[in-house]
């Protein structure tokens, strides 16, 4: 049943109800699929993050490791290069200050006169002397060396220089 009112057709109010049902119905038709699809666009994004967390974790407990590796291979590499340092310089030499000012006095020399035979001042063998400073490596040898000659080789050298 249609009538024409002012040249517009109206329908009746049946047609009027069941056209906003159709539409209440393709509304949440359309609500409830959009719903579905996201849940599942949800479900794929939400395995996805799982695994690159899982992901990441796994590389840092690698990172982690190759940290500590590399601290343990820094602190071996450290290990050798000290040993390695001392079989360099041969037998370990000790310094004792008494036994230093002894050898002096044994050979008869000035603190100049010793110093000028290490290398040294005569300020640097009475500090040594006092355990004020100690003789670095390079000291400590020219020092041994020292004491492995005679009194009269001193003497010799003192006299050549």
């Amino acid at each position: 049943m249609e009538l024409l009112i002012a040249g517009r057709m109206a329908t009746s109010g049946a047609q009027c109800k069941s056209m906003a049902n159709i539409a209440t119905v393709l509304k949440s038709e359309i609500s409830r699929i959009a719903r579905k699809e996201v849940r599942s666009e949800i479900e794929s994004l939400k395995k996805a993050n799982a695994q690159h967390r899982s992901a990441i974790a796994h590389l840092k407990r690698q990172v982690s490791e190759l940290q500590g590796q590399l601290k343990k291979a820094g602190r071996n590499a450290m290990a050798d290069a000290r040993a390695s340092a001392k079989a360099d310089e041969g037998t370990s030499r000790r310094f004792s200050a008494d036994r230093l000012a002894a050898h002096r006095t044994k050979l008869g020399l000035s603190a100049a006169s010793y110093g000028k035979l290490v290398g040294m001042s005569g300020a640097t063998i009475y500090l040594w002397e006092q355990g004020k400073s100690r003789p670095n490596a390079e000291q400590l040898q020219r020092l041994a060396a020292l004491r492995s000659l005679s009194r009269r080789t001193v003497q010799e050298q003192l006299s050549s220089t």
